[in-house]
């Protein structure tokens, strides 16, 4: 396993954070309504997740680290795992598990549609990011893990929907994963890889 270190510190510092929301709800130092800071804290950090987990393939071409891409899959996985979480905090705090109440919500709040079909494709790829998955597959795995993309455009338009008034703490996400998308641009990844191989000649030259 390449960069067990690197991994692990990864694995702690994401995976303290939703312990440590739950501990503050837990000692009610979340405010009046800690099941709805819950909510929120869990979505948001789904989306910051799918955000880092965009940007480790640019990472790689601008600096030519592969330690990038060994936490990508993981980083992935972290996502769905907070977007799981967002919507038990969901059933649970705003719907007090009464699953009949569903219908009503979708009804009057259309964005939770719109969250719904990021999480299926944030489900879709976390069910297929094993390499059992890659072989069986095979060239359609990465046609479907593109899925990445339309789901980090659901899941800002839902964050949007949310804050409405608040366009200022959105547009930052929004801009990150403009930027994020570009930097996928053909054009734009070549010129970035020829730097990272120009970078990586020196280098060696050196």
């Amino acid at each position: 396993m390449r960069y067990p270190w690197f991994r692990l510190g990864v694995f702690v510092v994401i995976a303290v954070w939703p312990v440590w929301w739950v501990y503050q709800a837990w000692i009610f130092a979340l405010g009046p309504d800690p099941g709805k800071v819950l909510l929120l804290r869990f979505g948001l950090g789904a989306l910051v997740m799918l955000l880092i987990a965009l940007s480790m393939t640019p990472l790689q071409r601008l600096t030519g680290w592969s330690g990038w891409l060994v936490v990508r899959r993981q980083l992935g996985l972290w996502c769905f795992a907070y977007a799981a979480l967002h919507l038990a905090a969901y059933l649970f705090f705003v719907l007090g598990l009464d699953l009949s109440q569903l219908g009503v919500e979708l009804r009057k709040r259309p964005y939770i549609i719109v969250g719904a079909i990021a999480w299926v494709l944030l489900l879709a790829l976390a069910v297929t990011s094993n390499r059992a998955s890659q072989r069986k597959l095979g060239k359609k795995w990465r046609i479907l893990h593109k899925a990445a993309y339309p789901a980090l455009g659901l899941a800002l338009l839902h964050f949007l929907w949310i804050v409405r008034a608040d366009w200022a703490e959105w547009a930052i996400y929004a801009g990150i994963g403009m930027m994020l998308m570009l930097m996928r641009v053909p054009p734009v990844a070549q010129l970035m890889k020829r730097k990272s191989n120009k970078q990586a000649n020196l280098k060696r030259s050196a």
